[in-house]
């Protein structure tokens, strides 16, 4: 897409178009002034605490921050619960029979949940977990699809004070079992299947292959997905069906108070080396910076329906479907399929069904939308739209511009979020009524957060790609890797002294916007997604057929990133089309389906520097077909040329 024309005239997708808030978003808009900023940088402590205070607290915080780091706390002796601010202090005023969840399933099923029904639930669904002998402190693992009681599972525990570790339904077992292992699980929570595209997702029988061996899982509560004609097994003793319990217990179960910095999630991402990290969040920082950036960046009103499209297996389920959206009382979707099934307006369907007014996916589903065609979101009615948002990934400039247009109608600000797992919420965004936004730049730092470009020597750069860098601390930062305290240091915070590195490029323009590059490490961003390099040439290696891998990212049309593995043989094995089809199948087995690699080269060898190194940057230049650079420092030369030209011949 080149150009398009909108109320200020034609846009090039290439150029410096801008686009300040509409006048009438502007007017009623929550924030509507750039003074926010002002009050936030003068005493970001009281910026914070102003929000936190629009929650429940049991026993009031003494101090609301220090910071020595990388030991972050916040609201330090305060106690609380989160279920109790998402549900419970809701149900005592006008919200108590305002809808908070509704549901579609992908076959087509339709549910909604008020919030005193998922009050209700909640509390059965704890005491369920207390009746298995769960209590605060006990970590419990969730493995479902996108249904209401995934929601009700992680309040649960939230509620009784276990720490939840969601895993993706999309991850493989032995994924599943790597998580259980390291945070310790006492209890997985799965159900029987889910639909994905017209298809079962047989999660039991993954959730079964992936507790094989796993002596600290005591039970498997399992949630009857409600599938005709597929059954699943279930162990005796081991294995507990949970409407069977939930009619067994009372419908009271009373909450635990919590210490503000006692953990509340763990959820595992992909890092450098093969294991995945295991992010810490803890209670009263995370509730708080998750509550305050759902109501000033989606700027939430009582009426809107908020729809964030991302699964709760990842944060952005997390804080912005969970946690962020329920503390704040909104009205929400949740759909549990794809979003082209059965066909490519179901997304738009949705939005018109319901009268969607907020709506927040990923660029990955905005190129795709892109690609199917303007007719799909031109057949619905998307007249109730407000707002649009953008979250897992820089987001192009041409997919900016057409979300704009072809969803937003032109009149529809258009908040491109920059953040992480490790940060737990937004921390580079537009605010909605205040910025003038630029296609493909995530604007300025959220109130409150200090947010700098920095060389690899720790000096302040403006105007060229340096690295991503935050001083000081903010409410709903990590604080910690489960278990590995060395590796959490090594990892964010030996770059410079005292500043958190996230580990992505970026540069910072004239009016001080920043433009996010991408990952500057050897995690690749797929979909949004974050996969170790590490993690897929491990599972490559363990292929019988493969004697070595390296795996890098190339540009996708529709993902922004895909996995290209290359790849060279044991000796007695053939390479082709047959073999690259069972490396990649296996990779999907090992990890789950979204570390697939789009491509399998392989070669005699890898190019590597004398010291033994891969050397990735040629890998990548080789994979996207560009033009070699400097090869002097290569063991072997030849070897590059001997790839480029494969790669030319096979394209």
């Amino acid at each position: 897409m080149a150009k398009k024309k909108d109320e200020n005239g034609p846009v090039d997708a290439h150029g410096d178009h801008r686009f300040p808030p509409p006048a009438e978003f502007k007017k009623a808009a929550r924030v509507s002034d750039e003074s926010i900023y002002e009050r936030a940088a003068a005493d970001p402590q009281a910026f914070w605490a102003g929000f936190a205070e629009e929650l429940r607290w049991e026993t009031p915080w003494k101090e609301v921050h220090t910071f020595d780091p990388p030991d972050a706390k916040w609201f330090i002796g305060g106690k609380l619960n989160a279920c109790v601010n998402c549900v419970d202090r809701h149900i005592e005023g006008p919200h108590r029979n305002k809808a908070a969840l509704i549901w579609e399933g992908e076959p087509g099923e339709k549910k909604t949940w008020t919030y005193f029904d998922l009050y209700r639930e909640v509390n059965r669904f704890g005491n369920v977990l207390r009746k298995l002998g769960i209590k605060k402190g006990d970590r419990v693992a969730i493995y479902l699809p996108m249904m209401l009681e995934s929601v009700a599972a992680m309040l649960a525990c939230a509620r009784v004070g276990a720490v939840h570790s969601v895993v993706f339904g999309g991850f493989s077992s032995e994924s599943l079992r790597d998580r259980i292992l390291d945070a310790d699980a006492h209890l997985l929570i799965t159900a029987d299947g889910g639909f994905r595209r017209g298809k079962v997702l047989a999660l039991k029988e993954a959730a079964d292959a992936a507790v094989e061996g796993c002596a600290c899982i005591e039970n498997v509560l399992v949630i009857q997905r409600g599938i005709p004609g597929h059954e699943c097994s279930m162990k005796e003793g081991r294995d507990h069906w949970y409407h069977d319990l939930a009619d067994q217990v009372d419908a009271w179960c009373e909450p635990e108070v919590m210490d503000s910095e006692d953990p509340l999630f763990i959820l595992y991402t992909s890092g450098t080396t093969g294991k995945p990290k295991g992010i810490v969040h803890t209670t009263g920082g995370y509730l708080t910076g998750t509550y305050a950036t759902t109501r000033v960046v989606f700027d939430l009103k009582d009426d809107d329906v908020y729809w964030c499209t991302a699964d709760i297996g990842w944060v952005t389920g997390h804080s912005y479907i969970v946690y962020g959206p329920l503390a704040a009382a909104a009205t929400q979707i949740i759909y549990e399929g794809a979003p082209d099934a059965p066909d490519r307006g179901r997304f738009w369907r949705i939005c018109e069904r319901y009268g969607v007014t907020v709506f927040y996916t990923a660029p990955t589903a905005i190129r795709a939308f892109m690609k199917w065609g303007d007719d799909w979101p031109a057949g619905a009615d998307l007249s109730r739209l407000r707002l649009l948002g953008s979250v897992g990934e820089p987001i192009n400039p041409e997919a900016w511009l057409w979300y704009h247009e072809h969803i937003g109608s032109g009149r529809c600000p258009i908040v491109d979020t920059w953040w992480q797992t490790e940060t737990g919420q937004i921390l580079i965004t537009p605010l909605p009524g205040v910025t003038v936004t630029k296609p493909g730049s995530a604007a300025k730092a959220f109130p409150g957060v200090d947010v700098e470009i920095l060389s690899d020597e720790g000096e302040k750069i403006d105007g060229e790609t340096g690295l991503l860098a935050i001083r000081g601390s903010w409410p709903a930062m990590t604080r910690g890797i489960w278990g590995d305290r060395q590796r959490f240091i090594e990892t964010y915070w030996s770059k410079w002294e005292g500043i958190y590195f996230p580990g992505d490029g970026a540069k910072r323009d004239e009016d001080g916007f920043f433009w996010v590059i991408g990952r500057v490490d050897d995690v690749i961003n797929v979909a949004g997604h974050r996969l170790g390099t590490a993690e897929v040439e491990s599972a490559l290696v363990e292929h019988a057929s493969v004697a070595e891998s390296a795996v890098v990212g190339i540009p996708h049309e529709i993902k922004g990133t895909a996995v290209a593995a290359f790849v060279t043989v044991r000796e007695g094995f053939e390479t082709g089309d047959e073999l690259a089809g069972e490396l990649k199948a296996h990779v999907a087995e090992k990890i789950g389906a979204i570390a697939r690699p789009e491509s399998i080269i392989f070669a005699a060898d890898l190019p590597k520097t004398r010291s033994g190194k891969i050397m990735r940057r040629l890998l990548r230049d080789i994979a996207e077909g560009k033009a070699l650079g400097d090869t002097t420092t290569l063991a072997d030369p030849s070897v590059v040329e001997s790839l480029k030209s494969q790669y030319d011949d096979e394209a």
